[in-house]
């Protein structure tokens, strides 16, 4: 897992560049505390950051290989889970290999399949490579996102970075937000190929862009289709299972620790349990860690979204697997940290308005790297498998916008009850949202015969696999990868989504519950209080004493009138909340505070040209 970036210029010769280049590099640092790496030549000048997970001293990069006709190079995050089959197609096709890495083996495939490589690949990834031969640059992503990659077309060429703070490092590059970036700030449904910041796109998952000098191409060669799934329960639980044990087997392949992140959930639960049983094969325990907030299980409350507290089903989960577990168990005062709210804005580059969900993920990586390199996560099952509440509420089912947009709403409310009203009038966000979820869901192929319930739910599903999902992985790639931690997501491997995408609501939700197949699929492996508890969210801190921290700071930064965030946000409104009895302090009002102050930090922080027109 690394950090990646480059410049592409044909009308100057980058050697002479190189002193930009560094500054693009050392802006990875985080991803990738191992190795540094850059590699240029003439138009072409590539960065790497290497966090070490597989053969430690062979996998150094820029990687390079000689041709006749000229230089490939490339540079190359993430990780290919079937590498080692690759690795003998490819000896048989005559290739040889100077390292064990799997960089080495993309390198190869390259040369052997051109751009079509990336059909072949399983994992996650997001690499670019630099063909001599033919003077362009080929820039590849995983199908569903799960590693971030950036790119801004310039005049001559194209920058690129896994992250934007990459790009904004160059001289070129402008730190602009406009309207239109401010809409996808605050609306929540994280629009394909959208960066927030301007003159900058992502590359989509699934997709790989060409630049060279007749301009920019995209070729998609992977996205969600629709078509008929025949299987009956029992042959999709099964099947559920058998690519389940290949995907954590294929996973848990390193040269590093490695550890599973245990919420006592259904996802990170099954998760575990099946590395537990496969790593015992070999002789070894699986180490799990979970967060957790001081008092938080002794005096927790019952919610409309948390019905349980996780501490007592972890311990449930790890007395069954027989793991290693430690909880990371936080307080409110680390929660409200200003140093960890600055680290956590540097490592999404936006204000994303997460708090304390943000800070304790942060904290909770934070934590594990002093112990591993490598953790699997059970991200991305509810997006697959349909576990969250909106699956069922029938307002949201019926609600023709995004599902998750009328779940949030009812806990959280929305921005419009911060921002300055004519922010929000310029904003326009009812429009942008529902022309967003007008192109989200253009695209889906109904099925012949499809009765329109099973048809309501293909789109409900079919969202959360390419906007909700988007959301989720980019957070928990940029909190891991700013402590240096790599997290893999066993969930989102590609046979998998593809199958229970295909597999009808009926089958997928056949006793009424969320996730069935996922909880049947592996019924004997875990407790049976994890497979009767219900659904709960990410966890939130309880203790009143994080709204008191909250409030104090908005108070601080009501002392400063002029601060840039008030062209943005509602002074006055702050001001009620930062001075209203802390009891009173409602869900809704508690972020209002959390994204004011992510938003004044990053306006700090990043000092970014904010239009409004």
């Amino acid at each position: 897992m690394c950090g990646i970036t480059g410049w592409i210029s044909y009308d100057r010769d980058l050697r002479n560049e190189v002193p930009a280049l560094d500054a693009m590099t050392e802006t990875m640092a985080c991803r990738g505390p191992d190795d540094r790496g850059t590699w240029v030549e003439g138009p072409a000048a590539l960065g790497h950051r290497r966090l070490a997970i597989i053969d430690l001293a062979g996998g150094r990069q820029p990687m390079t290989a000689d041709t006749p006709d000229g230089t490939v190079a490339l540079v190359y995050s993430g990780e290919a889970y079937n590498f080692t089959e690759l690795r003998c197609e490819l000896t048989g096709l005559g290739h040889r290999f100077s390292t064990d890495s799997d960089t080495e083996v993309v390198l190869r495939a390259y040369l052997a399949w051109g751009e079509r490589l990336a059909e072949r690949l399983n994992g996650m990834f997001a690499f670019a490579v630099w063909d001599g031969r033919h003077d362009k640059l080929v820039m590849v992503r995983d199908r569903m996102g799960i590693k971030p990659f950036y790119y801004a077309p310039t005049s001559d060429g194209v920058l690129f970075g896994s992250e934007p703070k990459a790009i904004l490092a160059n001289q070129l590059m402008r730190a602009r937000v406009g309207l239109d970036g401010l809409r996808e700030l605050f609306a929540m449904v994280k629009t394909p190929g959208h960066a927030v910041w301007d003159g900058m796109c992502e590359v989509e998952p699934g997709t790989v862009v060409t630049v060279d000098r007749q301009g920019l191409h995209r070729r998609v060669y992977w996205q969600l289709e629709t078509r008929p799934q025949p299987d009956d329960r029992d042959a999709s639980i099964a099947t559920v299972r058998s690519l389940l044990e290949d995907i954590v087997r294929r996973q848990l392949v390193a040269d590093v620790p490695r550890c599973t992140l245990l919420s006592g959930g259904l996802d990170s639960s099954a998760m575990t349990a099946l590395a537990a049983r496969q790593l015992a094969e070999q002789g070894e325990k699986v180490r799990s860690f979970a967060v957790d907030f001081a008092g938080q299980t002794d005096h927790f409350v019952a919610d409309d979204l948390r019905s349980t507290p996780d501490t007592p089903f972890v311990h449930d989960v790890a007395r069954s697997s027989g793991t290693e577990h430690q909880d990371i168990v936080l307080d409110a005062r680390a929660l409200a940290d200003l140093d960890v709210r600055a680290k956590v804005i540097r490592a999404r580059d936006l204000p994303m308005g997460f708090g304390d969900m943000d800070a304790s993920l942060y904290l909770l990586f934070q934590a594990i790297r002093g112990h591993s390199t490598v953790a699997l996560s059970g991200e991305s099952a509810d997006e697959v498998f349909g576990g969250y509440v909106q699956f069922f509420d029938e307002e949201a089912r019926r609600a023709d916008t995004f599902p998750w947009l009328v779940s949030f709403r009812q806990h959280f409310g929305d921005d419009s009850e911060i921002l300055r009203p004519r922010l929000t009038e310029a904003l326009n966000l009812g429009a942008y949202v529902a022309d967003s979820y007008r192109r989200a869901v253009s695209g889906i192929r109904r099925l012949e015969g499809e009765s329109d319930f099973e048809y309501r739910m293909r789109r409900i599903c079919y969202l959360h696999l390419t906007r909700f999902v988007r959301i989720l992985l980019d957070r928990k790639d940029r909190m891991s990868m700013a402590v240096g931690l790599e997290v893999r997501v066993p969930y989102c491997d590609h046979r998998l989504v593809d199958y229970v995408y295909n597999s009808p609501w009926s089958v997928k939700s056949f006793d009424g519950r969320e996730k069935s197949l996922l909880r049947e699929a592996t019924a004997d492996l875990i407790p049976k209080s994890v497979y009767d508890r219900l659904k709960s969210p990410y966890p939130s801190t309880q203790d009143p004493g994080y709204a008191v921290a909250l409030q104090e700071q908005a108070r601080d930064l009501l002392t400063r009138p002029s601060h840039p965030v008030f062209d943005l946000v509602d002074r006055e409104r702050v001001h009620q909340v930062a001075h209203r009895d802390t009891p009173q302090i409602t869900q809704p009002s508690r972020r209002g505070l959390e994204r004011t102050l992510d938003l004044a930090l990053w306006l700090d922080l990043y000092k970014p040209e904010i239009s409004l027109n």
